[in-house]
């Protein structure tokens, strides 16, 4: 028996014993000696009942272990070791051993279980998982004796792990791989490691000053006034840093630059740093890295992380962290009081990280971005001077993949501005942070609005779907409607109606006052079934992109009762049926719809990963095409909505959209939406797929939301006629409208 279980017997011999018994002395014989009687009111050892089973503690602190519980174990140490250790530097003790290896499960299997009288050893294999140097596996005996009435077990810190002695403890360096790249679906870099050089100059040594801003100019494109004002203030020998230039520009003006290095100019330093594009494309797709928040800290490491470390903040650099940042490597060790090193623990090596192809064309993402901002900030002006719809967003998107082949939102940033160490990062953050448009704010998946029109695509499904209507229901609009009663009437968007026409061509025309009496008359049927048909198109969830994307509102009588008590009233209905009241919808939500509407009712999950790179012992891995519901339409309601949306843009008499069409060679079909919203405005929404028509296949869909700037015909159909011709290399682009008055 070892010496762990001798100790254990002597323990408990000396518990047992409260009277001094005569030893034989020397010179006596052994069949002299007679020993003191025992009195007849000293206790006896305390027999071990036969039901109480060691094995039962040592699983149940395994179990405890498993679960975090480390109050839980104390709980089980013998007397005799509690007064050794206080529960409060117990659990300390556990919790930073477990942080500090990174561990994230603990498992337990016993092996064996030797008992006698009131001492026993339980044998178990117990396994850590942890993020960075993998499965740490150790075998533990574990003694225990029985005292006070219960089993209770003799806890030291090699039960922890073997390698641990009173005062030591665990270190691990960490070692994280080199930050894999983000790329378009041709291979073409969004973001990427790469080197900068930065320059700096001691004023008062440069010769040649004008030689000298002349190629600094060049090299950083901006005048020698902006780069003089930059050292202008400092001390003649003090160091004055004067930029940063990527690799390739230092090595185009390398040459140039060497007879004022020493003279001036500090010889140029070189670190690594996360870049992007010159000109910033698909920020609100690839996002930003940054250092780990404070509040973040325990949760990285808790992962393997340092807590120092750069990680990504927002976008796909964020959602593909484990990815590009793949499985961290390093070192487990062993350290005395004074950290030095005693012994290792577990080493493993650090795995390549894995790039990300993304689904979008890099060219075409820079066109569809400079097409957004060129129509934006071409508007007209209001009395003010504040330019009438200054943000908006747009998505083009596969319809049958779910592919997204751009998304771009307005106002924009570069991500270059959250790289601290730039000379300029601070004051670029803080114009971006402070400016009011909220360029960090991704219109195109955070932004959700009032449908307006758009939503009466849902309507008329849950029309169809209702077994009151079909598309060739007809209504009579005279341009005003008051089934609500006199004092809530309402007034269609066409002075005087616009007759008797079907459901069908309501839907074209976009006529109000017909698509309130559907939405009336909907809710008397079942007042949950035009909430429940948007839910069924997908609204009031997240779609599942890669980014963090608002839900959206689909309100009902239940939404209503929960969010604010109240009652639902017909007139909600009323509002629902034409996308106002409290109906929120993103833009990702409504394309995605519209992309099922053009491939025959199949709702994909949008993607903007095409596929994850090779590394670290993994091959490259195509995305999956994920579907994630079908649209409530049958073939026959759905063919009828898709021909009222062709007529929207090819019908010169109904279409609303009809007239900004002229001339394109690619047919489409498409949905108009004018949302009110405060203050006094409406947001601009036009939503379509192409090529469409009769024995043509459609490719994309395409939304266009603009915000405060008016009438979808008037706003956003034209933008969404410069995507097409920006995807199909139409020329000459069409002009804005609003450029020509």
């Amino acid at each position: 028996m070892n010496w762990k279980r001798s100790l254990i017997l002597l323990l408990a011999f000396t518990a047992a014993c409260s009277q001094q018994i005569t030893l034989p002395r020397p010179q006596d014989s052994f069949e002299e000696v007679t020993a003191t009687p025992l009195p007849t009111n000293t206790p006896l050892p305390t027999p071990v009942p036969v039901e109480e089973d060691a094995s039962g503690i040592g699983r149940a602190f395994f179990r405890a272990w498993e679960e975090g519980d480390y109050l839980g174990m104390y709980s089980l140490l013998a007397p005799q070791s509690q007064a050794l250790v206080s529960s409060a530097d117990f659990v300390q003790l556990y919790e930073e051993t477990m942080a500090a290896a990174a561990v994230q499960t603990v498992s337990s299997q016993p092996l064996s279980t030797f008992q006698e009288g009131n001492e026993a050893e339980f044998s178990v294999q117990v396994v850590w998982e942890t993020a960075v140097v993998g499965s740490i596996t150790r075998e533990h005996t574990i003694p225990l004796i029985y005292d006070g009435g219960r089993w209770g077990i003799v806890w030291d810190e090699t039960l922890i792990l073997p390698e641990l002695e009173a005062g030591t403890r665990l270190y691990l360096d960490a070692r994280t791989p080199a930050r894999a790249n983000i790329y378009d679906i041709n291979g073409l870099a969004l973001a990427y490691q790469g080197s900068v050089i930065s320059l700096a100059v001691i004023p008062g040594e440069i010769e040649d000053e004008e030689g000298l801003l002349s190629i600094l100019s060049q090299m950083l494109n901006e005048t020698p006034e902006q780069i003089y004002a930059r050292y202008a203030e400092y001390q003649p020998d003090w160091r004055a840093p004067i930029g940063e230039v990527r690799e390739e520009v230092m090595q185009e003006y390398a040459v140039a630059l060497q007879p004022y290095i020493g003279k001036g100019l500090l010889p140029p330093t070189t670190r690594l740093a996360r870049l992007y594009t010159e000109e910033g494309v698909a920020p609100h797709i690839v996002g930003y890295t940054g250092y780990i928040g404070a509040e973040e800290v325990d949760a990285y490491k808790a992962q393997g992380y340092r807590g120092d470390e750069i990680v990504g903040r927002a976008g796909l650099e964020k959602w593909g962290e484990e990815y590009l940042n793949c499985e961290r490597g390093g070192t487990l060790t062993v350290v005395g009081p004074s950290g030095e090193y005693l012994t290792t623990v577990q080493e493993t090596e650090p795995k390549q990280a894995r790039s990300l192809y993304t689904t979008i064309d890099r060219d075409f993402q820079h066109a569809v971005e400079q097409a957004l901002a060129d129509a934006i900030n071409s508007r007209p002006v209001d009395e003010f001077g504040n330019l009438i719809g200054a943000a908006g967003s747009i998505i083009v998107i596969d319809v049958n993949s779910g592919a997204v082949r751009a998304l771009a939102s307005y106002p924009t940033y570069n991500p270059i501005i959250f790289d601290s160490i730039r000379l300029d990062s601070a004051a670029e953050l803080g114009a971006v942070l402070s400016n009011p448009g909220q360029p960090l704010l991704n219109r195109a998946v955070q932004g959700a609005y009032p449908a307006g029109s758009t939503f009466k695509i849902i309507t008329t499904a849950a029309a169809l779907n209702s077994g009151i209507y079909t598309p060739e229901t007809r209504y009579t609009s005279v341009g005003s409607w008051n089934r609500l009663g006199d004092n809530f009437i309402k007034y269609d968007w066409l002075e005087g109606g616009h007759g008797t026409v079907s459901l069908a061509t309501a839907l074209t025309v976009s006529c109000n006052t017909c698509f309130y009496d559907v939405g009336y008359n909907l809710n008397e049927l079942d007042p949950n079934l035009l909430p429940f048909t948007a839910q069924q198109f997908g609204l009031g969830a997240p779609t599942g992109i890669q980014l963090a994307e608002a839900e959206g509102t689909v309100p009902g009588p239940e939404w209503k009762a929960t969010t604010r008590g109240e009652v639902w009233l017909p007139g909600d209905a009323v509002n629902m049926a034409i996308g106002q009241g409290d109906v929120q919808i993103t833009p990702i939500q409504l394309v995605d719809i519209v992309a099922a509407i053009a491939n025959g009712g199949r709702l994909f999950t949008p993607t903007l990963i095409d596929r994850i790179g090779a590394g670290g012992g993994a091959p490259e891995e195509p995305w999956p095409v994920k579907l994630r519901g079908e649209l409530p339409l049958s073939p026959e309601n759905l063919a009828a909505i898709q021909n009222s949306m062709w007529r929207v843009a090819n019908d010169q008499i109904w279409g609303t959209a009809a007239h900004r069409f002229v001339g394109l060679p690619i047919t489409v079909a498409g949905k108009t939406g004018t949302a009110e919203a405060p203050p006094n405005t409406s947001h601009s929404w036009f939503v379509g797929y192409a090529p469409a028509g009769e024995g043509v296949e459609p490719e994309i869909a395409v939304v266009v939301m603009i915000e405060h700037a008016g009438e979808g015909s008037e706003v956003a159909t034209p933008i969404f006629r410069r995507i097409i011709e920006l995807y199909y290399g139409i020329t000459p682009l069409a002009p804005f409208p609003w450029t020509l008055e």
